[in-house]
């Protein structure tokens, strides 16, 4: 049986995700029936191996997700949890902004908009702990940070202003868009986590 990865299809950027694990899964040798498709609804949850939570806009997605009652759904999922830009917000246990309900999957307070506006974004090229081939090129768009972290997370990366990359178990957590450059190397540790 191919491994399932559900991208949460809210808000954000879905396509990028199912492009991207798409092509990791197709370096790690995995075919058909491999699959990678959009998840909108609660009973599509628990059929996944894998959700990733993308990034776009944290209040809104926390929104529609409490819209859409996926917030138990997701808090209870078995399978890991790839989470980029707003869904590490969405992941965390505690965040700085009173309109976004962390889901609390990931022991971490998280520093909703670190960098300001848009134009504050950055690119970076980043050393991963663990990460073969040399530092990942990171794009950070109105970036998040973790500012503390507990017992059993894994810090990955860090800046000047905070943990941009973490792991728990079968979950990761970014501050920036792996999804939007040509380099799986991230996907493809995640996806190897899951025993895949």
């Amino acid at each position: 049986m191919g491994v399932k990865v559900g991208v949460l299809a809210l808000q954000g950027n879905v396509s990028e995700h199912i492009d991207a694990f798409e092509r990791a899964l197709n370096r790690m040798g995995h075919s058909p029936p491999a699959s990678v498709f959009p998840v909108k609804r609660a009973g599509e949850i628990s059929g996944c191996d894998a959700l990733a939570i993308p990034g776009g806009e944290s209040t809104t997605i926390s929104r529609l997700i409490e819209k859409n009652q996926l917030h138990e759904p997701i808090r209870m999922f078995h399978g890991g949890i790839f989470a980029t830009c707003a869904g590490m917000v969405l992941v965390a246990t505690c965040v700085d902004d009173p309109r976004v309900r962390p889901i609390g999957l990931i022991d971490m307070t998280v520093d909703r908009n670190a960098f300001g506006r848009q134009k504050e974004s950055f690119e970076s090229d980043l050393p991963v702990q663990g990460l073969d081939g040399g530092p990942f090129h990171a794009l950070f768009i109105r970036a998040p940070v973790a500012t503390e972290v507990g017992k059993g997370v894994k810090v990955l990366a860090r800046i000047d202003r905070g943990i941009v990359a973490v792991e728990f178990g079968k979950h990761m957590a970014l501050a920036f868009h792996p999804e939007l450059g040509e380099d799986t190397r991230l996907h493809e540790r995640f996806l190897k986590k899951l025993g895949t």
